[in-house]
């Protein structure tokens, strides 16, 4: 079958980084399906982006759709004939639905009955009558975190769409979107080759862009500014005589290759003075404000130069650069301003201004929050048998750890909250423990993120989270479905992960001391929500153990009885999963387990007469004895490989009581014995698990 290249071009207004990557993904996917969908063979699609274009590219599209056969059930077979074989008006008007004449109708019979078939032939359509409603649809159908409306039209997108070019090979392809029809004109760079450039055919769209001055492949953009970088770093190293390297955080790249569409990669320089200022003020402004990216030398010492990739005519680069040093002095002539303005206060003298500041309506302001998490961190700190400095580094930095949300650097860069607390608090004469919890409390903030590596910083991390989580469930606004305006759900997997590194905390103690912070602020019912708070919290947890390569099973037979120490159950589910992966005997040892839970009466107790057992029942006890004796030590030493060890030894003896003895004997005396001792088989098993949760 003949084909021919496609290509598809929307040109907009500036789009957002963010979502021009979003747009690119759904591309990815969507035009591959609706090709398939709609019959048509193709190479390669390959789907590209700019801040001014999005562009769908499709090699060897094929110029007809295949043809198929396709086969429709109708009615049974008598409600379509009468007795004498004559089609019934349900048969006629079954054959006109499909496009076929009553006498191609078939009659099949299956496991349902007799029924009437239509076997209906469709051949295959043009491409180019098929492709403008498919492409229509196709942008569409693009989600968008924000979208709007321009015009008088309805269509919606990130940004208003300003032309349309479609082709398929020589031929343009009229797809009808937001008010445009496409041609076969294309727009080059703003200011470099603004065009219009004509596109005789597909195949030569890249050499129009080309001409235009504008790289739309968003992997080669970046492959040249991330040489340039490069480059340009090494030319600054060999300026100053000194090994020179960028700063360049991946987040600030991505956007960066979407901000430009012919890159020319260059250094500017700022006043040194201003490398008095904190780093990471710096590096802010660098970056998240102006898309620069730092320099520093082989020692990690910022540099007072930077990189900046600009989108505009390299012949003027010099001139750009300028411009842009005049925007960062500015810059970092007011990030400079404002630190040393908050040098003038200490950061004790900042916790007063907290009370201006509303934590949430119904729990009240950042210092009421603040007093309760130097209170919760000061107990937690007893929880886990902290010495008393760490007890004391995390309860002051509790009550400093928001003072530095009122401070002006802060204010002006959010992102710095903890990092200029740390700074503010050693220039005021803080303890450094102190200074790096504060610094530590917010995480971890993402996924992947570090964990606060001192213990006073992750005491204060969970104090600081768990409060928000008691607080806002006590507020009644829990989260729902996918809403959680209070990131409760980030909040719970933090505190999950610094208990699992190490931290022994028991869950239903630290909850009920956070929900006390609560008393007289709000009317609640403390044991309900204690209840609720930690089934969220264990609902967390059992998505994190099953992220860590434990099966859904293992965690909920681990979570059954060891939950309230997260530390100790991940242990348990760890060692539980690899147990399992190398022998068989934990779940024929499962099925026994269960056999015996749902047999066993706990108000028998476990005292058992050795006088009235059998030969298998005295084995069982006698192996239960010598369980029951290593147990308690490898439990406490939390040698749960060996403990499980121990449970699979067992195997035979328990497989020889159930094949031997039976339980539930006429004799009173006897039956209630069995069942003790069944008692007794779950209470061991069970220090461990609830092994009736594995489903073998």
């Amino acid at each position: 079958m003949s084909s021919r290249d496609f290509v598809l071009e929307i040109a907009t207004e500036e789009l957002p980084s963010g979502p021009l990557y979003g747009a690119l993904e759904q591309l990815a996917v969507r035009v591959p399906e609706v090709l398939r969908e709609a019959r048509l063979d193709y190479g390669e699609v390959r789907v590209l982006g700019g801040p001014r274009r999005l562009v769908v590219m499709v090699s060897d599209l094929a110029e007809q759709q295949e043809d198929r056969t396709v086969r429709a059930k109708g009615p049974a077979a008598k409600a379509a004939f009468d007795a004498a074989g004559n089609p019934t008006p349900a048969a006629m008007g079954f054959a006109r639905g499909k496009g076929v004449e009553v006498s191609d109708l078939e009659v099949v019979d299956d496991a349902n009955g007799s029924y009437v078939w239509a076997v209906i032939e469709e051949i295959g359509g043009p491409a180019r009558e098929v492709l403008p409603e498919l492409f229509a649809r196709v942008l569409d159908q693009i989600e968008w975190p924000k979208s709007m409306r321009w015009g008088s039209g309805d269509a919606r997108f990130s940004r208003p769409v300003r032309g349309l070019l479609a082709l398929f090979g020589p031929d343009v392809v009229p797809v009808d979107f937001a008010g445009l029809v496409a041609g076969r004109s294309t727009e080059g760079h703003r200011f470099l080759a603004r065009g219009p450039w004509e596109v005789p055919a597909a195949r030569e769209y890249p050499l129009a862009l080309e001409r235009g001055r504008v790289i739309a492949d968003q992997d080669a953009r970046a492959a040249l500014i991330r040489e340039g970088i490069g480059a340009t770093a090494a030319k600054v190293g060999v300026e100053l005589g000194v090994d020179v390297t960028a700063v360049v955080p991946e987040k600030t790249f991505a956007e960066v290759v979407n901000l430009v569409e012919w890159p020319t990669v260059a250094a500017g320089s700022f006043d040194e003075e201003f490398l008095e200022v904190p780093r990471e003020v710096l590096e802010n402004a660098m970056e998240s404000h102006q898309r620069y990216f730092p320099l520093q030398d082989a020692e990690k010492n910022l540099l007072p130069r930077f990189v900046v990739a600009h989108n505009g005519d390299s012949a003027r680069t010099d001139e750009i650069v300028s411009g842009h040093e005049r925007v960062i002095r500015a810059r970092l002539s007011d990030a400079a301003f404002f630190y040393r303005e908050d040098l003038h206060h200490s950061l004790e003298a900042r916790v007063a201004e907290l009370e201006t500041i509303v934590f949430q309506e119904r729990l009240g302001s950042l210092k009421a929050k603040s007093e309760r998490v130097e209170q919760l961190a000061e107990r937690l700190a007893v929880m886990v048998g902290a010495s008393s400095d760490v007890a004391a580094f995390a309860a002051r930095a509790g009550h400093l750890c928001k003072a530095d949300l009122v401070t002006n650097v802060v204010v002006e860069f959010p992102a710095l909250q903890g990092v200029m607390g740390r700074y503010y608090a050693l220039a005021s004469g803080e303890e450094p423990a102190v200074a790096d919890a504060i610094l530590e409390h917010y995480q971890p903030r993402f996924a992947g993120d570090e964990l606060p590596p001192s213990l006073a910083g992750q005491l204060v991390a969970v104090a600081d989270k768990l409060d928000t989580i008691v607080g806002i469930f006590a507020a009644g606004l829990a989260p729902t479905g996918s809403a959680d305006p209070y990131a409760l759900r980030r909040g719970a997997i933090g505190i999950l992960q610094m208990l699992l590194s190490g931290l022994r905390l028991t869950l239903t103690e630290a909850i009920a001391t956070a929900l006390d912070g609560y008393d007289g602020v709000l009317a609640m019912d403390v044991e309900s929500v204690g209840s609720a708070v930690r089934e969220f919290i264990l609902g967390r947890f059992d998505v994190l153990l099953r992220e860590r390569g434990n099966t859904y099973d293992t965690v909920a037979a681990v979570l059954a009885v060891a939950a309230e120490d997260p530390f100790d159950a991940g242990r348990r589910a760890e060692s539980l999963t690899t147990f399992r992966a190398a022998s068989d005997d934990m779940e024929d040892l499962s099925v026994a387990f269960t056999r015996a839970k749902n047999l066993a009466q706990a108000a028998l107790g476990t005292d058992t007469d050795l006088s009235m057992m059998g030969t298998d029942e005295r084995a069982l006890a006698d192996a239960l004895g010598d369980a029951e004796a290593r147990i308690g030590d490898l439990m406490d030493q939390g040698a749960y490989s060996a403990v499980l060890e121990t449970f699979a030894a067992m195997r035979p003896t328990i497989d020889a009581f159930f094949d031997n003895v039976l339980v539930m004997d006429e004799d009173q005396a006897l039956r209630e014995n069995r069942l003790k001792l069944l008692n007794r088989f779950v209470a061991v098993f069970q220090r461990f698990a609830d092994f009736s949760q594995l489903s073998g």
